[in-house]
């Protein structure tokens, strides 16, 4: 009778790592995703399995102000308005939830529900007041896991963003939190706007945030620069280009006078950067730089 060959295969030996990470008998991040990498490599767990175990781990490093809208961004509803243009206005942007205000954009009363508006139309009254959500505050320093939580243990779905002075900075959803996890979740409303595929970062200093489907032409043109490709049309293309593969979420890489960091991406597509100019001394010159030399 052939005895059982005590020594672990490679399958069963990655996957036994993989869980003794997991369950936490280390705190090395890195080690934890090189391991996570190498069980996709062996089948033991698929490429979208990676990339949100890769985002959960990144939410806890993450805070409110890296996901936010900023201020500017922010639809609004003034509760002085016309009940009539209230409702064109929230049939136009088709937000299910609004931050209400009264007169100035920091003095925020609370939260109105598309669908309560039908309340509204039902009966005589005109008075959106009592139909208000209260509004949750949170500072712009909050981490993203918490927030995570705070969202499901209050079943809220909205909170108003404030800065150190009390004003408004911006808005979170726990839809934004949730796609830092699993990638991006579209809707039937969802439309892309271009002038919205790069945004400056709040309180930081020529930081940007860049969706990864603005085209090289529109990035070109906002940030002076000459990048080229052959093969990509998108920023995120060309990134993946250069780098021989698709970027894993929180990975930097300098490239083009640039140093892009990867906020959203699945196993698919990277989905949003942040990006700096690069310092003089590590920016390099070209577009066809070597890949191995552009990840750091």
């Amino acid at each position: 009778m052939n005895e059982p060959d005590p020594r672990p295969s490679g399958l069963s030996h990655t996957f036994k790592r993989l869980v003794d990470r997991l369950l936490g008998r280390t705190d090395e991040k890195e080690e934890l995703l090189e391991q996570l990498r190498e069980a996709e490599a062996h089948h033991v767990i698929d490429a979208d399995a990676v990339s949100m175990m890769e985002g959960v781990m990144q939410v806890s490093d993450l805070s409110v102000r890296d996901l936010m809208v900023p201020r500017a961004q922010i639809d609004v509803i003034d509760i002085n308005d016309d009940l009539d243009d209230i409702l064109q206005f929230v049939i136009q942007t088709a937000h299910s939830r609004f931050p209400v205000t009264d007169g100035k954009k920091d003095n925020v009363i609370g939260v109105l529900l598309a669908k309560d508006l039908l309340k509204v139309l039902a009966e005589e009254g005109r008075d959106i007041r009592g139909l208000l959500r209260p509004a949750v505050f949170v500072p712009e320093s909050k981490r993203l896991n918490i927030m995570l939580r705070d969202f499901r243990l209050n079943r809220n779905h909205i909170a108003i963003v404030v800065d150190e002075y009390g004003g408004v900075a911006g808005l979170i959803t726990i839809e934004d939190v949730l796609e830092q996890i699993v990638g991006d979740i579209e809707d039937e409303h969802d439309i892309e706007e271009e002038e919205d595929n790069i945004v400056a970062i709040p309180h930081e200093v020529d930081r940007f945030r860049v969706k990864a489907l603005t085209t090289l032409e529109q990035f070109n043109a906002f940030f002076n620069a000459l990048l080229e490709s052959d093969q990509s049309d998108t920023i995120g293309g060309f990134v993946s280009d250069h780098l021989g593969r698709v970027p894993h979420k929180g990975e930097s890489i300098t490239l083009g006078g640039f140093v892009f960091q990867i906020q959203r991406a699945d196993a698919r597509t990277v989905q949003v950067m942040l990006v700096d100019r690069a310092p003089e001394e590590s920016a390099d010159s070209g577009n066809g730089s070597d890949p191995a030399e552009l990840a750091r």
